[in-house]
């Protein structure tokens, strides 16, 4: 271990849809967290890691800060806290364009009783048309919080980003690396595949259907004579109805789901994946605990 190693644990908040995930990826030069138009996208804390010579960022994308209607709501809920207590700075992702609502100071005031140092990221800047805009936005969130910097940033494009690492680095202690220097993130890889599921079916289907649905991959295995990987996975859906929409007329929707999903996967993995792709019903699954544990959602966080 070098003495001279650094780390810092990064927490990244916001309201729903914010661009929290893009952030990360764009960080980490990959995709490890699904983006989506629809809000509560990340259900659960996705770790990201990036090593730049002495300095090591540990990263969680929390989900979006909401009201909680089910079992599942709270489980994100609870996520968000865990992670803003744990860590050493956090980094709250707003929009330039919006003013401070119920969710950001419904955050901030988590700050302020937790004592964590914040850095405030003011996203989509590219969406301004006046520099005044960006400026009555800074003025907006310093009158309610004393953050250690401020840094506008376009996630989707990358502007901002370096400034944004280089304020994070002020918060990096001595203690050596947790990670290997190479890791991307500590996340299985059964976990990412089953995400870039859900993330393609939050993106063909509309309303309640893509909040309703867990993907769980059943079996990934590489096969000894060639460079493919077989995955099955399981779509669980809450209705009958919802499976008809996710099969679509002649199986055309979860033809597309999976044909997407595979070209995504396979760029991960940088081989070929063949996917097969069921779908099946478990009523109500996001309100029985017994089922959130099976899916993935840590069980000690309905207690």
């Amino acid at each position: 271990m070098n003495k001279k190693d650094k780390s810092a644990f990064v927490t990244i908040i916001g309201r729903p849809n914010v661009g929290k995930s893009s952030l990360l990826n764009r960080i980490l030069g990959q995709k490890i967290a699904i983006v989506s138009s629809k809000p509560q996208t990340t259900r659960t804390r996705i770790t990201g890691i990036l090593t730049l010579d002495e300095y090591q960022f540990v990263f969680f994308d929390t989900p979006g800060m909401h009201k909680p209607r089910t079992q599942l709501g709270d489980y994100m809920i609870r996520s968000i806290n865990e992670s803003m207590s744990g860590g050493d700075v956090c980094v709250l992702v707003v929009e330039a364009k919006e003013k401070p609502g119920k969710t950001e100071l419904l955050l901030i005031d988590k700050l302020k009783k937790s004592n964590t140092p914040c850095i405030l990221a003011i996203n989509k800047i590219d969406m301004l048309k006046e520099k005044e805009e960006l400026l009555s936005s800074i003025l907006d969130y310093s009158s309610l919080y004393d953050f250690d910097a401020v840094v506008p940033i376009c996630a989707t494009e990358g502007k901002g980003v370096d400034d944004l690492i280089d304020e994070l680095k002020k918060h990096c202690v001595e203690g050596g690396h947790f990670f290997d220097d190479d890791a991307l993130t500590d996340q299985p890889e059964k976990v990412i595949v089953s995400e870039i599921i859900r993330e393609k079916i939050l993106r063909l289907c509309d309303k309640e259907i893509p909040h309703s649905v867990a993907v769980v991959v059943e079996k990934m295995k590489q096969r000894e004579d060639k460079d493919i990987i077989d995955i099955d996975a399981t779509v669980f859906c809450e209705k009958d109805s919802h499976k008809g929409i996710l099969i679509g007329k002649q199986g055309n929707m979860l033809k597309k789901i999976s044909t997407f999903s595979r070209q995504d996967i396979e760029r991960f993995f940088d081989c070929k994946v063949n996917l097969q792709v069921w779908v099946k019903v478990k009523e109500d699954w996001r309100n029985r605990r017994a089922l959130l544990s099976n899916f993935g959602y840590d069980n000690k966080n309905f207690d």
